[in-house]
C-alpha cells in the first residue's frame, strides 16, 4: 500500500470530490506515470477530444495537473509525486489492474516506436495487471536494449525484475525455458559491473547449470557452459576450464556454428596463455581471428564475455607475440584491438583494450604511451561504473607511478586496486600483480616484504596452473634476494637460471631474455665477464625486431659492457 500522508490523503480526495466528473481521469493519469502525453490519455481513457480536453483542462486548473503546449502535443505532469502517489491509491485494485492492461494494449497497438525504446514501460504495466506471461518477454527485451547501449545497472534490474515477475508462475518446462533465458542475459551485464568472478555471476551460472539438467541439455548449453568457463578462468582453477574449453569447442564443432567456434577459440585462448602454453594460445587466437567477422559478430559481446570477441583475440595475440619474442608484432595488433574496440564503440570493450595496451606498453618501457591509455581508461571505468576493469586500471597505474620513481604512491595505488580486486572475488592473474607489489615494496626497501609476497605468488600460480608469468616471478625472486644481501648470489643465481629454464621450455624468448640479462649482470659482478657474454649474445641475437624496446637496450648496453672490458 502507498504510505501517503492522511492529511494529503484527505485534501487529494477532497480536491477530486469537487472535480468528480474527472475523478477518473486523474487516476488514469496516474496509472500512466509522473508524466504523460495527451495522445496516451486519449487512447487509453477512450474519451472523446472535447471532453478530455476538458477534464484535463480542469485538473489543470486545479492545480494538480501542469499542461506543457496544446493538445494534441500536449504533455501533462503531476504537480507533485505524491499527488501521483495519492491518485493512484484511490483506485481499488481491479480498476489499477483494468488501467494497466489497457495502457499496456495501447502501447503495443498504438504506440509501436515507444515498445521499440522503451519496452519496459509495456513490462511495467503487464507486470502490473497481473499479466506475468504477457509481461516476461518484454522484461527480456528491456535487459537485452539495456545491454547493447552499456546501461549495465539498468539491464540488471530489467532482467531481475523478469526473473521475480516468474516465479509467480507454476513451474512448467515453459517456466523453465523462460528463466533461462533471462539468467542467460543477466550473466554478461553482472560480469561487467561486479567482474567475472563476483559471487552474484557464480549463482546466476550455477542456476543455469541447474535448469539446463533439469530441461535435458537445451541447445543454450553452450552458453551455460561458457559462462561457467569463465568462472573457472575468474577464480584460477584453469586445468578444469582448459576441459570445459575444450567441451565448447566440441560442442561448436557438432553444432557447425561459426559464432559459437569463435567463442570457443576465445575461452580456450586465454586459458592456453595463461598456462604458459603460448603455442596452442596462439594458434587459437589466430582462428578466432580468422572467423570474427565485424557485422556478425559483435552482437557476441552481450553474450559472452562482455567485450567484443574480435578485439579480444586482437588483444591476446599481442601478449604472446611479445612473450614469444615479437614486440612490435605484439604491438601492432595490441593498436588494432584499440582501434576495432573504439569503432565498436563499447565501453567495456574499450576498457578491456586500453587497460592491456597500457600494459603492454609497460613491458615494452614505453612509460608515457602507457600513461596515456591508463588515464583514459581509468576516466572511463569510473564512469560506466566497471568495478573490475577499474582495480585493475588502479594497479597498472601504480606500476607506472614505481617506474617512475613515486615508489610510495605506486605502492599505495597497486594495494588500493588489489583490495579492489579482491573485493570482486577475482583470483585470475593474481601471480602478476603480486609480481607488481613485490617490485614496488622492493622499491621502498621492504624486501623481506617482497620476497614474502612473491613466495605467495609463485604458491597460487602452482596451485591454479597460472604459469604464464613463472619465468618473471624467479627472476624477480633472484633480483630481491640480491639487494637484500650480496651473501645470497648463489640463491639468486639459481634463481635466474630457473627463470631461464622455464622460459626456454615455454618459449617466451622476452622472459627469457630478462632472465639472461639478469643472470649475465650477476657473472659480470662475480668477474665471469666471458660467461656471461656468451651467455647473453646468442639470446640477444635471436630477436629481429623490438630493438627501441627497454629490454633489448638493456641487454645491448650491458653487451656493450662486456665488449669493452675483455
Amino acid at each position: 500500500e502507498m504510505a501517503i500522508p492522511s492529511s494529503l490523503q484527505d485534501s487529494f480526495a477532497a480536491r477530486l470530490d469537487r472535480l468528480a466528473s474527472v475523478r477518473e481521469l486523474a487516476q488514469i493519469g496516474a496509472v500512466l506515470g509522473r508524466e504523460f502525453s495527451y495522445g496516451l490519455i486519449h487512447a487509453v481513457s477512450r474519451v472523446d477530444d472535447p471532453k478530455l480536453q476538458n477534464g484535463l483542462g480542469q485538473l489543470s486548473a486545479a492545480d494538480i495537473l501542469f499542461q506543457r503546449g496544446l493538445p494534441p502535443d500536449a504533455t501533462y505532469s503531476f504537480k507533485h509525486a505524491l499527488l501521483q502517489d495519492a491518485a493512484y491509491a484511490s483506485l481499488l485494485k481491479s480498476q489499477r489492474q483494468q488501467f494497466h492492461a489497457q495502457t499496456a494494449a495501447v502501447l503495443e497497438q498504438q504506440f509501436p516506436e515507444t515498445v521499440d525504446i522503451h519496452p519496459e514501460l509495456v513490462a511495467h504495466h503487464y507486470t502490473e495487471a497481473s499479466r506475468p506471461e504477457q509481461a516476461i518477454p518484454y522484461w527480456q527485451q528491456a535487459g537485452e536494449r539495456a545491454m547493447q547501449r552499456s546501461a549495465n545497472q539498468e539491464a540488471i534490474g530489467h532482467l531481475t525484475q523478469g526473473i521475480e515477475v516468474l516465479q509467480t508462475l507454476p513451474d512448467t518446462p515453459e517456466r523453465s525455458q523462460h528463466e533461462l533465458a533471462l539468467q542467460s542475459a543477466l550473466g554478461p551485464a553482472l560480469m561487467v559491473t561486479k567482474g567475472w568472478s563476483a559471487p552474484a555471476v557464480k549463482a546466476v551460472y550455477n542456476r543455469q547449470e541447474e535448469l539446463c539438467q533439469k530441461m535435458g541439455e537445451p541447445p543454450q548449453l553452450f552458453r551455460v557452459w561458457h559462462g561457467l568457463w569463465t568462472s573457472y578462468f575468474m577464480r584460477s582453477e584453469h586445468r578444469a576450464g582448459l576441459e570445459l574449453g575444450e567441451r565448447l569447442l566440441r560442442l561448436a564443432q557438432i553444432a557447425g556454428d561459426p559464432a559459437l567456434r569463435l567463442e570457443a577459440h576465445v575461452a580456450l585462448m586465454h586459458t592456453l596463455w595463461t598456462m604458459g602454453e603460448l603455442g596452442q594460445a596462439q594458434e587459437h587466437c589466430e582462428q578466432g581471428n580468422a572467423l570474427y567477422d565485424q557485422a556478425q559478430h559483435h552482437a557476441l559481446t552481450f553474450v559472452y564475455f562482455g567485450f567484443d570477441p574480435g578485439m579480444g583475440c586482437l588483444v591476446m595475440l599481442g601478449y604472446v607475440l611479445h612473450y614469444q619474442g615479437y614486440p612490435d608484432q605484439a604491438r601492432q595488433r595490441m593498436t588494432a584491438a584499440v582501434v576495432l574496440a573504439r569503432e565498436v564503440a563499447h565501453p567495456a570493450s574499450l576498457a578491456h583494450a586500453l587497460m592491456n595496451s597500457a600494459l603492454l606498453y609497460y613491458f615494452r618501457g614505453e612509460g608515457q604511451l602507457a600513461q596515456e591509455a591508463i588515464t583514459e581508461q581509468i576516466a572511463l571505468t569510473t564512469e560506466q561504473g566497471l568495478a573490475l576493469y577499474l582495480a585493475w586500471g588502479t594497479m597498472i597505474q601504480g606500476l607506472l607511478l614505481g617506474a617512475r620513481g613515486q615508489d610510495e604512491e605506486g605502492l599505495a595505488q597497486i594495494r588500493t586496486g588489489l583490495a579492489a580486486y579482491r573485493a570482486t572475488g577475482g583470483e585470475y592473474d593474481m601471480p602478476t600483480w603480486l609480481a607488481g607489489l613485490a617490485e614496488a615494496q622492493a622499491r621502498v626497501g621492504h624486501v623481506e616484504a617482497g620476497l614474502s609476497v612473491l613466495a605467495e605468488a609463485l604458491a597460487a600460480g602452482q596451485r591454479t596452473g597460472e604459469e604464464k608469468n613463472e619465468a618473471e616471478l624467479y627472476r624477480l625472486k633472484g633480483e630481491l634476494l640480491l639487494q637484500q644481501s650480496p651473501d645470497h648470489a648463489a640463491e639468486a643465481e639459481i634463481s635466474f637460471q630457473h627463470a631461464r629454464t622455464i622460459a626456454h621450455h615455454q618459449q617466451a624468448k622476452s622472459w627469457e631474455l630478462r632472465a639472461a640479462t639478469s643472470l649475465a649482470r650477476l657473472w659480470q659482478g662475480q668477474g665471469k665477464k666471458n660467461e656471461a657474454r656468451n651467455l647473453l649474445a646468442p639470446v640477444y641475437g635471436w630477436f629481429t625486431e623490438g630493438f627501441d624496446t627497454a629490454d633489448l637496450k638493456d641487454a645491448k648496453a650491458l653487451l656493450n659492457e662486456l665488449s669493452e672490458e675483455r
